[in-house]
């Protein structure tokens, strides 16, 4: 009766290590989903900025072309700057290269390991020698 007891808790325990495991994967997946909806918000943010502005430097390119001042060259210059900024976290946030790099290394790592492995298991074999074909004996007609 106690061993039964004793494998019961084992799998009480089994299944309650099983449950936490699973919660703490569901919280980083939540928390993966919610960095992604605020990176997706600051692109959407950021790309009407974008627009705004090229709407901005387009306007002030074509007062340019009527009557050239320094402050519309300043504020083209500064609106062009902006621009720059802008393309530059859109393409920088958007994509991050730390975890693919990384699973490249190892996994790449990896592969030239096996293969170094295979090569040196390969090389060790002993080779077989050539075997003398047997004769045939002929028979006379």
């Amino acid at each position: 009766m106690k061993a039964s007891n004793a494998d019961e808790d084992d799998l009480g325990s089994e299944r309650s290590s099983d449950e936490l495991n699973f919660e703490q994967e569901l919280m980083e997946i939540e928390r993966s989903l919610q960095e992604l909806k605020d990176r997706y918000s600051q692109v959407e943010q950021a790309q009407t900025t974008q627009a705004a502005l090229q709407q901005r430097q387009a306007e002030i390119k074509r007062q340019l072309q009527h009557a050239a001042s320094p402050a519309l060259k300043a504020e083209l210059q500064h609106i062009q700057n902006s621009l720059d900024d802008l393309e530059i976290k859109l393409e920088s946030r958007l994509f991050s290269w730390e975890k693919p790099f990384w699973q490249i290394v190892r996994f790449g790592g990896l592969g030239v390991v096996i293969g170094w492995l295979m090569a040196i298991a390969v090389l060790q074999r002993p080779q077989p020698s050539p075997q003398p074909a047997p004769a045939i004996p002929q028979s006379s007609q």
